[in-house]
């Protein structure tokens, strides 16, 4: 099976921009907020996400790992903080990729017992494969697939990151 790049590093890097800079439009009367990435490469493009939020904006960004077991999604899922810690703030949950829906749905539910002022999604590619009524609130690309393709991404330190398409 081929393997096909759909994202550079630097169309990467540029989507990390422009969902920023659609989160700070967003949450712009807002003083502080929670950028809740789902471990690994979530957290990462989470993480990603924050640092170039705190570059251009004043306001204050936490962030948060969601642990979420993939194959049990409705098992417990553990948070990096308290729900006091993010409870009555703006809080956006980001993935990596949004497949099927069911790990985002789940995380939703998790975020939903405690009150927030507003709540986002964000996630780097959108399947278009959703078993749930979940969707995406920032992207950085839709792509439509046969649910026999795997997209893969890719976070690299030395600046080589990316996303396949095999």
């Amino acid at each position: 099976m081929s393997k096909n790049i759909i994202l550079s590093n630097q169309e990467i890097e540029h989507t990390i921009k422009r969902i920023a800079y659609q989160i700070y439009e967003t949450f712009i009367d807002e003083e502080e907020i929670v950028i809740a990435g789902i471990a690994s490469n979530g957290f990462i493009f989470a993480k990603k996400i924050a640092d170039y939020l705190n570059n251009i904006s004043p306001l204050k960004v936490s962030l948060c790992e969601v642990e979420i077991d993939k194959h049990h999604p409705e098992a417990v899922v553990k948070t990096s903080l308290t729900k006091e810690a993010y409870s009555n703030k703006g809080l956006i949950l980001v993935d990596d990729v949004l497949n099927s829906g069911t790990t985002l749905i789940y995380a939703v539910r998790h975020f939903l017992e405690v009150p927030l002022k507003k709540f986002k999604t964000a996630v780097l590619v959108d399947r278009n494969h959703k078993k749930y009524p979940v969707k995406a609130d920032f992207k950085g690309i839709s792509l439509s697939t046969s649910s026999l393709d795997n997209v893969e991404v890719v976070f690299n330190e030395n600046g080589n990151s990316y996303a396949i398409l095999s």
